[in-house]
C-alpha cells in the first residue's frame, strides 16, 4: 500500500490548546471526530486536562461536580503515592483500595482546516461536562451526517461507569445532548452515515469480560435514541494482529465494494494499530474481508514514546479527491494518547489490501 504520513505531523499538540479553567493544564489533544463540511475538514477533538501545580509525592485526581446550578464545578483529589491501596502502573489513571479514577479529565473542542493539515482550534470547549454521567470526563467522539444534521456519539465517564451519550449540531456553534443511549460498558460507537434498509445502524463494543471478551457488535434504531437488534459482528483472533481487543474507529464510508470500517485493535507486540474491515451494504453483519496485517502501527517516535506508549487509534477519516491517485482516505488519529495525526492512504490501496478473506472460524476462536 502507499501508505503517507502527513509531513506535518503531528498536526495538533497539546500546546495548541488552551486549557478550559486555570486549574487545568492540557496534556493531550488527540482521538479527533472528522468530518468534512463545506469546503473545510472539521475535527472534534478530545482534550486531556490535568490538575496544575502538584507535588512530586502526590497524584491528583480532577473530578466535576455539579453545583445547585447545574454549573460544572472542578474537584481536585489528591493521593500520596504512598498510600496503601494505590495502584499507579497505567499512567492513565489510578485505582485506589478498589475504585478507579482518572488521571485526566476530558472534554471535546472544535477544531478547523482548508486543507486539512493547518487548523485553528476554538479556545473553549464545545462539548463540556453537564451531566452526573460525565464527572469523570467526556471521551473519544466520532462525527456522522446523518439527514442534514451531525450526530456525535461520545463516550461518557462516571463512577457508574463508562456509557455511550449522543449530541448533535447543524451549525458547529450550538450543540445539543440527546443524552445517554448505551448503558454500561460500552464504548467506540460510530453510526453508519445513511439508513440501511431504513433503519439506522452502529457499531459498538460492549466492554465485557469472560465468555466472549471484547467483540464488536451492531445495533439498530428507528429513531438514533432507542436501540435494539443487539447482534455481534466480529471479535478479535487469537494468532493474528488483533489478538488482544478490538473496537471501532472511524465512521463507515460507503465504496462499491462494501462498507469500509477502519477500526483498531491491540496486540501484545506493537501496541494499539488500525486495521480494515468490509461490510456488505445490505446486510453490514456480513463481514466480506477484514485485514490479515495493519494498515498502520506505532512506528515513528512519536507513536512509540509518550503519554501512552505505542498507540496509533482512530475517531475520524475524512476521503478527497485527487489527481493522480484518485480517492485517497485521510485517517486522523491519536499517536500515544497525546497528539493528533493523519495518514494517508489511496482508497483502492486499502480495498486491495482486503482482498484476502477472512479466514473461516478465525473470529470465533476466542469463543471456544
Amino acid at each position: 500500500m502507499h501508505i503517507t504520513r502527513a509531513m506535518m505531523n503531528p498536526l495538533i499538540s497539546p500546546g495548541q490548546v488552551s486549557p478550559s479553567s486555570p486549574d487545568l493544564r492540557v496534556v493531550s489533544a488527540f482521538n479527533a471526530a472528522a468530518l468534512t463540511w463545506g469546503d473545510e475538514t472539521m475535527l472534534l477533538l478530545r482534550v486531556a486536562e490535568a490538575p496544575i501545580n502538584v507535588a512530586p509525592d502526590e497524584v491528583a485526581i480532577p473530578i466535576i461536580t455539579l453545583g445547585p446550578d447545574a454549573r460544572p464545578n472542578i474537584t481536585i483529589h489528591h493521593f500520596h503515592k504512598s498510600s496503601p491501596g494505590l495502584d499507579l502502573r497505567d499512567p492513565r489513571g489510578i485505582i485506589y483500595q478498589g475504585e478507579h479514577f482518572l488521571t485526566t479529565i476530558s472534554h471535546l473542542r472544535l477544531a478547523r482546516s482548508s486543507d486539512g493539515g493547518h487548523f485553528t482550534i476554538d479556545s473553549a470547549p464545545a462539548l463540556f461536562l453537564s451531566e452526573n454521567y460525565e464527572e469523570y470526563g467526556i471521551e473519544d467522539p466520532r462525527m456522522t451526517l446523518l439527514d442534514g444534521r451531525v450526530y456525535i456519539t461520545y463516550t461518557a465517564v462516571s463512577r457508574n461507569g463508562v456509557c455511550v451519550a449522543l449530541a448533535s449540531t447543524t451549525d458547529f456553534q450550538h450543540f445539543t445532548k440527546h443524552g445517554l443511549i448505551l448503558p454500561p460498558e460500552n464504548k467506540n460507537v460510530v453510526l453508519f452515515p445513511e439508513r440501511i434498509q431504513g433503519q439506522y445502524m452502529m457499531i459498538h463494543r460492549p466492554t465485557g469480560g469472560g465468555l466472549g471478551g471484547l467483540q464488536m457488535w451492531l445495533a439498530s434504531s428507528t429513531d438514533l435514541l432507542h436501540w435494539g437488534a443487539y447482534r455481534p459482528l466480529m471479535a478479535k483472533r487469537l494468532t493474528m494482529w488483533d489478538n488482544v481487543r478490538i473496537g471501532a474507529g472511524a465512521v463507515p464510508i460507503r465504496t462499491s465494494a462494501g462498507w469500509l470500517e477502519i477500526y483498531h485493535g491491540v496486540n501484545a507486540e506493537h501496541g494499539y494499530c488500525l486495521g480494515a474491515v468490509l461490510l456488505d451494504l445490505n446486510d453490514p453483519s456480513l463481514v466480506l474481508a477484514r485485514s490479515a496485517t495493519p494498515l498502520l502501527s506505532p512506528e515513528t517516535e512519536y507513536e512509540r514514546s509518550g503519554f501512552y506508549s505505542d498507540v496509533v487509534f482512530t475517531c475520524g477519516a475524512t476521503v478527497t479527491q485527487t489527481p493522480l491517485e484518485g480517492e485517497v482516505v485521510q485517517i486522523y488519529y491519536g499517536a500515544v494518547d497525546e497528539t493528533t495525526c493523519r495518514v494517508d492512504i489511496p482508497l483502492a490501496d486499502i480495498l486491495d489490501h482486503l482482498l484476502t478473506p477472512v479466514p473461516l472460524g478465525a473470529d470465533f476462536l476466542v469463543l471456544a
